[in-house]
């Protein structure tokens, strides 16, 4: 290392640093110009209204906002919901994961923000070796002071694209805690209105087994008397036993969909957050939610938070290939050093002995068996994969939304035939079971028409879980859980990227 003296002239070296910067601030970049593809969905959702008289009725006005502007403690009214959805945001695993995965992809950000500035350490170093003369002497040099080690100048962005890269993928792993917020709302939700839905059919049950024991012993004390046949005790053998089945189903599955809240939440269900529905009342009882209105697919760039995670993770490719084609141009980095210089550790830092070191490298690639080549091929690969992805997401949710769409078209007129179906259920029993009382019509007749009854009631209840959880699930797909930040704050957080940038 050649050490030269700075007494005569030492404003040289911040002469130099200021022109190193000026020829980094000039450097181009090899990212290819971001176009952003084509949506490959269609310009309308179907509909399934057509095919439903009066479905229309069910479509929410034009004011209405739209879902990803409804916070989702507006579009639940359900307290008991309330604070489940605000206990599993607090506590749940998925939703922490998916915040340190946003703080790691942030610390990767910076270290390759970093890479831009130069890297300036505070050393003393030493050497001590023969003279070249043949005389036997040893030559001793020793520095000490500030230290700048292989610090690359970004003329073709190489470094640019990689801090380029980071940023996306920095931002992609931010979309996705918002995607992750979105499902676990939804999740929670759909839960919540599953167990409801089981207690209610427990409770359906319940009675119905009730009324079959009640039955069941009538029919043994007829049988025992001889006056109905064995066939008839059988058949209501047969009914108790099915009732008692569907009693069985009906606890585990509560305690099935217990559990599950039990895991979105991250906490036992007690206290506050117990779940139980009031006596007489069922899911017809729950708390409606805000309609929202569809809108149009290309909202879904826009609003979607798992939409907007794909495109930045395209963002990150394409800015991938750039660092791949810059790796094949020159690179020049620079090793520089600034302080004392002495050839006798004793006198290192006396004064008069001020010296600097300065040596650039240049490094063009001539022969690396296809290596870069091989980088660059890997890096479109990449992109065009991340485009495919980010089609497909387009995709999935506009089937997604769509499918909600139908649900919400076609599940309320199910509902009300279905109900209208319990409704007639229940009159044909109450005639079939008078009939028989006087004794018109046969004890099989009652059995049918109770069978009949039972089913019907546990249909309704299924077919309006199906129609609230869609709903949730229209609300979800349409990016609702999650709202941007005030515009104030959202200006403040451009204005911090762009400086980042």
């Amino acid at each position: 290392m050649k050490v030269r003296s700075m007494s005569k002239s030492p404003s040289r070296f911040p002469q130099l640093l200021a022109l190193g910067a000026a020829a980094l601030l000039a450097g181009c970049s090899m990212i290819p110009k971001y176009e952003r593809p084509a949506a490959p969905v269609a310009d309308q959702y179907p509909t399934a209204s057509g095919w439903i008289a009066g479905s229309a009725r069910t479509q929410p006005s034009a004011n209405t906002p739209a879902a990803a502007d409804i916070e989702w403690q507006t579009f639940f009214s359900d307290p008991q919901l309330r604070k489940l959805i605000d206990a599993a945001l607090r506590n749940n695993r998925d939703l922490r994961i998916a915040v340190l995965n946003i703080e790691q992809a942030r610390a990767q950000y910076r270290i390759r923000r970093a890479d831009q500035f130069p890297t300036i350490n505070a050393g003393i170093t030493g050497s001590r070796q023969p003279n070249a003369n043949g005389n036997g002497s040893i030559t001793s040099a020793y520095t000490g002071g500030l230290i700048m080690t292989s610090y690359e100048l970004d003329f073709f962005g190489r470094v640019a694209a990689l801090k380029e890269s980071a940023l996306a993928q920095y931002l992609a792993t931010e979309e996705g805690r918002k995607t992750t917020q979105i499902s676990l709302i939804a999740a929670v939700a759909n839960t919540y209105l599953s167990l409801l839905a089981d207690e209610e059919l427990l409770a359906i049950t319940q009675q119905t087994l009730a009324t079959r024991e009640e039955s069941f012993k009538l029919s043994k004390l007829r049988f025992d008397n001889g006056v109905s046949s064995e066939l008839d005790f059988r058949q209501a053998e047969s009914l108790t036993e099915a009732a008692r089945v569907s009693l069985a189903q009906q606890v585990r599955q509560r305690a099935l969909d217990q559990n599950a809240l039990t895991l979105l939440i991250g906490q036992p269900l007690a206290g506050e957050l117990a779940v139980a529905l009031p006596a007489g009342k069922g899911l017809a009882d729950a708390p409606m939610m805000v309609d929202v209105p569809a809108g149009l697919p290309s909202d879904l760039l826009t609003r979607r938070p798992d939409v907007r995670q794909a495109e930045q993770q395209l963002l990150s490719a394409n800015a991938d290939i750039g660092a791949a084609r810059a790796a094949f141009f020159p690179r020049i980095s620079l090793t520089a050093s600034a302080g004392s210089a002495s050839s006798h550790l004793s006198g290192l830092f006396k004064s008069g002995s001020y010296g600097w070191t300065m040596a650039p490298q240049l490094i063009l690639p001539l022969f690396d068996a296809g290596r870069n080549s091989a980088g660059l091929d890997s890096a479109n690969a990449g992109r065009d994969i991340a485009v495919a992805q980010y089609e497909k997401s387009i995709q999935t949710a506009f089937r997604e939304v769509a499918d909600a769409l139908a649900g919400r078209a076609t599940l309320g007129e199910q509902l009300r035939a279905q109900q209208a179906q319990a409704n007639a259920e229940a009159t044909r029993f109450k005639l079939a079971d008078l009939r028989y009382q006087n004794g018109v019509a046969s004890y099989l007749d009652q059995l049918d028409a109770q069978r009949a009854l039972f089913t019907a009631r546990q249909a309704v209840v299924q077919t309006r879980l199906a129609q609230l959880q869609s709903q949730v699930t229209l609300y979800k797909t349409l990016g609702g859980g999650w709202k941007e930040p005030p515009p104030e704050e959202a200006l403040s957080l451009k204005a911090d990227t762009q400086l980042s940038r």
